[in-house]
């Protein structure tokens, strides 16, 4: 009944009209999500370059995206800590898109690539939008936890609404064995503090935990020995 009666109404559109709502309806919800999580050198921007490649070959049309902030191999180009790249848009944010890229241009796109996702803040509302309402497919790669194995941005927050998640593991630097968190090598405790390997490094949950107590023991020591350097120029500051 239902059916019909739409029939009936798009019967008393205009032609173009109706083409342009039938279209509409048959758009929205055939879009999908696909995420691709895991900590650092487990392989997820080389995943979504092999998926976004087999997409090309399947002759759709896409475009990767990545945040502005991740300058560290190219600024317009995902780069994998192997060297391999694949063009890119720097965004600050995803919502900017597509105007960014052109209505017309993004209306012709089939599958959209993110990676680094966990920098997006508006990345649950992109995904939303780009899936359901635009109908296309997106492949989010990006970090589900920090270094201090907290939730990392918004990826988590897209599980929910995804059609597939894969959660990939690197190898511990340490022993060898599967890595399945990132190690921050510094003393930084900054959420979001951009680097390599001469930053971060995958380990296994052993060597997570026996690395971490070095790295905070470092932390302290450093703690007390800028504390004892401030009281010392104090001390001399006040004799001047």
């Amino acid at each position: 009944m239902t059916t019909l009666q739409a029939s009936i109404l798009l019967g008393t559109l205009d032609s173009d009209i109706a083409r342009d709502v039938v279209a509409d309806q048959e758009r929205r919800g055939s879009g999908s999500v696909h995420v691709i999580m895991g900590p650092m050198f487990s392989g997820k921007s080389t995943s979504l370059l092999r998926r976004i490649k087999s997409e090309i070959s399947d002759g759709r049309s896409v475009a990767i995206l990545k945040s502005s902030k991740d300058t560290r191999y190219a600024k317009d180009s995902v780069v994998t800590h192997d060297g391999i790249g694949f063009p890119c848009w720097a965004l600050p944010d995803l919502m900017s898109f597509p105007d960014k890229f052109g209505q017309d241009a993004y209306d012709k796109l089939d599958v959209i690539g993110i990676d680094e996702a966990q920098f997006f803040g508006d990345l649950y509302e992109f995904c939303c939008k780009v899936a359901d309402d635009d109908g296309k497919t997106v492949i989010v790669a990006g970090l589900d936890g920090d270094y201090l194995r907290r939730s990392f941005g918004a990826v988590l927050d897209i599980i929910p609404i995804a059609d597939s998640v894969t959660k990939l593991t690197a190898r511990c630097e340490v022993c060898g064995q599967k890595g399945f968190f990132t190690l921050r090598k510094t003393c930084d405790t900054r959420t979001e503090f951009i680097g390599g390997a001469d930053v971060y490094m995958p380990v296994c949950r052993k060597h997570y935990f026996s690395n971490q107590i070095v790295i905070e023991s470092s932390k302290k020591m450093l703690d007390s020995d800028k504390a004892r350097a401030e009281s010392c120029v104090e001390t001399v500051a006040a004799m001047i």
